[in-house]
């Protein structure tokens, strides 16, 4: 069975996203909005860490924090531009020695292009194949929809490292979960 397919996964119905049209433009936006959030919270706290920590060797993810930040951004601007059609996109340097405020600035230019990319599409675009090569050299095809969803779960997983790492180095990591992101006070709890 094709993941995308509905079916039966280790017990539980599932109907794959990128062929049933589950994904909507506006939920890949809003949690977009969510992962822009968690990225700025997390470059904040890297921020505080200090430049000489930041390559500490950590036994996860990609070694380091800030090769992990760095992979994230990489992976972020390659999912936009395969997004946007360019099948032969190569992975991005990650041993980089730049200060998370020069990440913090490149983050924003890609959240620029990919709100000027997605002010272009519509949900009729979403299950549209893109065809593309992997950093191994690959070719896959995975819908539109299911490339821009990765972008926050690839995203949150890193995240999850990040916050591990800092808490290996002393520092104080953001607090990311979702509901920090949504929740309001209550004006009347009564």
């Amino acid at each position: 069975m094709d993941r995308r397919e509905a079916g039966s996964v280790r017990g539980i119905e599932v109907v794959g996203m990128g062929q049933s049209g589950m994904i909507q433009l506006g939920t890949i936006r809003w949690f977009l909005r969510y992962n822009d959030w968690a990225n700025d919270h997390v470059l904040l706290a890297a921020g505080q860490v200090g430049d000489a920590k930041l390559d500490q060797p950590f036994d996860m993810g990609p070694g380091s924090l800030r090769r992990t930040l760095l992979h994230m951004l990489v992976a972020e601007d390659v999912f936009l531009k395969r997004g946007q059609g360019q099948s032969e996109t190569p992975w991005g340097n990650e041993d980089e020695r730049i200060l998370v405020a020069q990440m913090k600035e490149r983050f924003d230019d890609i959240r620029r292009r990919r709100d000027a990319f997605l002010a272009t599409l519509g949900d009729g675009d979403l299950p549209r194949a893109i065809v593309y090569r992997d950093s191994f050299g690959s070719l896959y095809s995975t819908t539109l929809g299911d490339m821009l969803f990765q972008v926050c779960l690839h995203s949150m997983h890193h995240r999850a490292q990040v916050v591990n790492m800092m808490r290996r180095l002393g520092a104080k990591p953001p607090e990311l979960d979702y509901m920090y992101w949504v929740r309001r006070p209550a004006k009347d709890a009564g």
